[in-house]
């Protein structure tokens, strides 16, 4: 069993997030053509959770003026992908790919990409909606899919999915 089965969550990695990206906006991405000059850096919608597999950890959005991207950081760091290694997560009834990462100031992590680059968004506030509205609906995938009923209730009289009553 992981130890983010049982153990508190890690602290929220937006703000880490945030100073890490934002040193790379002004250093090795500063003045780079494909950085929109109208965006800034963001973290939007981060919330703790648990994968389908039972893996918790912290899920959001980040905007940098090159791009959006999802983003999975486990509790556990056994658990994040190698840099360069995709793993597949289910999200809802979706799978999604994320490449493992790493960046001084924030650790390994991964991120699923949403869009690079980032010239569709007239500014900050546009970006930022689509972010919050990325992370509204896989909170209501993940909602619509139906609980799997709990082995001892089952064994014992309860109800299966899709069972007549």
């Amino acid at each position: 069993m992981s130890r983010s089965a049982h153990a508190a969550p890690a602290a929220d990695p937006s703000g880490l997030l945030v100073q890490a990206y934002g040193r790379i906006a002004r250093t090795r991405m500063a003045g780079l053509p494909m950085c929109h000059p109208g965006l800034g850096v963001e973290a939007v919608g981060f919330h703790h959770r648990t994968l389908d597999g039972g893996e918790a950890g912290w899920l959001g959005v980040l905007v940098t003026p090159w791009c959006m991207n999802l983003v999975w950081r486990p509790d556990d760091p056994a658990c994040v992908a190698a840099p360069g290694r995709e793993r597949t997560h289910r999200l809802g009834e979706a799978d999604y790919g994320f490449i493992g990462a790493q960046e001084d100031g924030m650790g390994r992590f991964e991120a699923c990409s949403l869009f690079s680059p980032m010239f569709e968004f007239e500014d900050m506030a546009a970006a930022r909606a689509v972010a919050g509205e990325v992370m509204r609906l896989l909170q209501a995938r993940e909602a619509a899919v139906p609980e799997q009923p709990a082995r001892r209730r089952f064994l014992f009289g309860g109800a299966r999915p899709g069972a007549a009553a």
